[in-house]
């Protein structure tokens, strides 16, 4: 028969649990970090579509945005850590805001640059959210 749990015995069994939780906080930081490393250098890495599929996909959107009686399109968000000011000439509307894209904004923006601003079609971005009081994430809108 075994005999009650002196205060040691709860003291190692507390101590154990609390390495236990400790151990489990760090693994999901680390894959949390290493997750975020991926999609960041996927989003760096990654190139507008060919210009006919690009094409395309824009004509479809905007049609179908203007269908719904919309006047713009959110086309693009990212986190404006992928800027390479962190988001600040986005956040006070500079007008030099297109010079701190980087990766696939930057892409895409080149796109518009060439193939939409010639049209008639506007670009904008803003800063849609302030986590913590810091810019959050960046969203790219097309405006017709």
């Amino acid at each position: 028969m075994p005999g009650l749990l002196r205060p040691e015995d709860l003291k190692m069994i507390s101590s154990d649990a609390e390495m236990e939780e400790i151990d489990r906080e760090r693994d999901f930081k680390k894959k949390k970090a290493q997750q975020e490393l991926e999609l960041r250098e996927a989003f760096m890495s990654r190139k507008v579509a060919e210009k006919a599929t690009a094409i395309e996909r824009v004509n479809n959107a905007v049609r179908n945005a203007a269908k719904n009686g919309q006047r713009q399109l959110q086309i693009i968000t990212f986190p404006s850590s992928y800027c390479s000011d962190g988001g600040r000439r986005i956040n006070i509307a500079d007008p030099e805001w297109p010079t701190t894209l980087t990766g696939f904004a930057k892409d895409a923006y080149d796109f518009y640059n060439s193939e939409l601003r010639p049209l008639g079609y506007k670009l904008h971005a803003e800063i849609i959210n302030f986590p913590g009081g810091m810019p959050g994430e960046v969203a790219m809108f097309l405006a017709w």
